[in-house]
C-alpha cells in the first residue's frame, strides 16, 4: 500500500471501521503518466451520520474539478465528477474506458485531480478529528 493510500485509509478509518478499501495508484507503473484518482471503500456498519460528514467535507474542500461521492451503494466511491458523467454512471460496463482515455488524454486534469485529491484527505482529517 502506498503512503497516499495509507494515509486516505486511515482518514476514512476514522469516520467508522472499513472492511475494504481501494485507492487507484498516483501514476500508471509501467508508462509512468499521472492517473485520475478514484478512491472506492465499505465501512462494516453503514451510517448515514458518516455519510453526511463525508460528503459535507468533500463538497467543503476548495477543489479545482467538480467531485462526485456516491453513497448509494455498498461500495462508496469517490471520484471526479467528469469520469462519472463520461462514463455514463458506475454501473456503465465502459467505466473503465472512460478512465482509461481520461488519463491518457489529459494529463493536465489528472495532476489538477490529484492536488484536489490531497486536499479533500486534509479536510477529512480535520473532521474526523473534530467529530471524534
Amino acid at each position: 500500500m502506498s503512503k497516499r493510500s495509507a494515509l486516505a485509509a486511515r482518514t476514512l478509518s476514522r469516520f467508522g471501521e472499513l472492511e475494504w478499501f481501494g485507492l487507484s495508484a498516483e501514476s500508471n507503473p509501467v508508462h509512468g503518466y499521472l492517473q485520475v484518482p478514484l478512491m472506492k471503500w465499505r465501512f462494516k456498519v453503514r451510517s448515514g451520520r458518516t455519510a453526511h460528514l463525508i460528503s459535507d467535507s468533500v463538497r467543503a474542500s476548495s477543489t479545482q474539478v467538480e467531485w462526485t461521492l456516491d453513497v448509494s451503494r455498498r461500495n462508496w466511491v469517490l471520484l471526479p465528477s467528469r469520469v462519472f458523467n463520461e462514463a455514463q454512471g458506475l454501473a456503465n460496463p465502459a467505466f473503465s474506458e472512460a478512465i482509461e482515455l481520461i488519463t491518457t488524454q489529459d494529463q493536465e486534469f489528472c495532476r489538477r485531480a490529484l492536488a484536489d485529491f490531497e486536499r479533500i484527505i486534509s479536510g477529512l482529517r480535520e473532521v474526523s478529528i473534530r467529530e471524534s
